[in-house]
């Protein structure tokens, strides 16, 4: 199975060595997106805010490679402070229709340059 990277000048560059994406077969791998805007900057620091950001990157990310947030199988929510949940579903809720994706959120010690939100997807071709 070949492997493709995904680029888009439409969302952050990475910020390390990995792809903003890969595609492989007929699976998409979206990489963890932080809230930076596409020149780098990095949004508020509202959680709502930086959710949609998060969301927003990936959309850019999967258009690039030809899909949309439907053809999203799964997700990965990493915050800083659960007791934002609510805050960000409310966003998240607002990128995705029946059926959502299979999720999971978890609370961890710390993110990239110190953001409240960092969100990574996997979509299938169809």
């Amino acid at each position: 199975m070949t492997r493709q990277p995904i680029v888009t000048t439409k969302a952050p560059a990475a910020i390390g060595p990995y792809s903003q994406a890969i595609s492989a077969g007929d699976l998409v791998f979206v990489s963890g997106q932080i809230p930076l805007k596409p020149d780098g900057v990095l949004v508020s620091s509202d959680v709502a805010e930086q959710t949609e950001q998060c969301l927003a990157n990936i959309r850019e990310i999967l258009h690039s490679a030809g899909l949309g947030m439907e053809r999203v199988v799964k997700t990965t929510v990493y915050m800083m402070d659960l007791g934002q949940f609510a805050r960000m579903n409310e966003v998240y809720a607002r990128f995705f229709s029946a059926p959502f994706p299979a999720r999971a959120t978890v609370q961890v010690a710390a993110l990239p340059k110190g953001v409240s939100v960092e969100i990574d997807a996997v979509a299938v071709r169809p």
